[in-house]
């Protein structure tokens, strides 16, 4: 028999004990994830058109806008084209009620925890109005200063790691509502093109930006098909991004 090795496992440690928030936060999500059958749908997107109108537009009109802008308008805009993703879910009656606003709420990282300011109406307002709204909500979310009715509630919830690396991540529902959206970053990659039939020479592959997104969905709510309503009408609009100015 081969001797084993001895191992020390001395070390020290701290327990850091949670603040009110984050024990609002981890009671909050314990429950959802237990409760709430989640299910998760996934589609990448071109962001290249995106990019392209960013610069358009500091270099014409020098409005500055995010790619996080342009993809919280988007899913205000599916929302509003697929509105039984906009509702929420009464354990207690059993009942799904249909939102008639479209209010999205923006998950923003503080020193104390995860909060998430609403964008009220979000389908009614201009990619500059959205910039400046969450530019203002987050700002005001890092130092403490939201007032209850600016970030409880909401409708529809975004979540983006794509600043921090991240490619892809499922996110947990915030209920009562019934859908969060997981955004990762773009990354560049080798895209083919389709093969043409009878073509005497065939088009070379393409460089794309490409992001993925993904919808955890409450089950009692929003179906299969639905969801994918709901992912196709999103790719329809970050990808035809001009659609959003009218």
């Amino acid at each position: 028999d081969l001797p084993l090795p001895e191992v020390e496992s001395y070390g020290s440690f701290e327990d850091v004990a949670n603040n009110n928030m984050r024990k609002v936060i981890a009671r909050r999500l314990t429950e959802s994830k237990r409760d709430v059958p989640h299910y998760y749908t996934s589609m990448e997107v071109e962001l290249d058109n995106v990019l392209k109108l960013r610069k358009q537009l500091v270099s014409e009109h020098d409005v500055k806008v995010s790619v996080n802008d342009v993809i919280i308008r988007c899913c205000a805009l599916a929302l509003r084209d697929v509105p039984e993703v906009n509702g929420t879910y009464d354990p207690s009656t059993n009942a799904v009620k249909l939102q008639e606003t479209v209010d999205v709420s923006v998950a923003v990282a503080t020193p104390t925890g995860l909060i998430t300011p609403i964008v009220p109406r979000t389908d009614k307002l201009g990619l500059s109005e959205i910039t400046d709204k969450v530019r203002d909500l987050a700002g005001r979310a890092r130092e403490g200063k939201l007032a209850p009715e600016e970030y409880q509630g909401g409708t529809f919830c975004i979540s983006n790691l794509g600043m921090f690396g991240i490619d892809e991540f499922s996110a947990v529902i915030n209920p009562p509502q019934a859908a969060i959206m997981a955004v990762g970053g773009g990354t560049r990659r080798i895209v083919p093109t389709p093969y043409v039939e009878g073509a005497e020479e065939q088009a070379k592959p393409t460089i794309k930006t490409i992001m993925t997104a993904r919808l955890s969905a409450d089950r009692r709510v929003v179906d299969e098909a639905t969801a994918s309503l709901f992912m196709s009408a999103f790719k329809h609009y970050i990808t035809k991004p001009e659609l959003l100015l009218l």
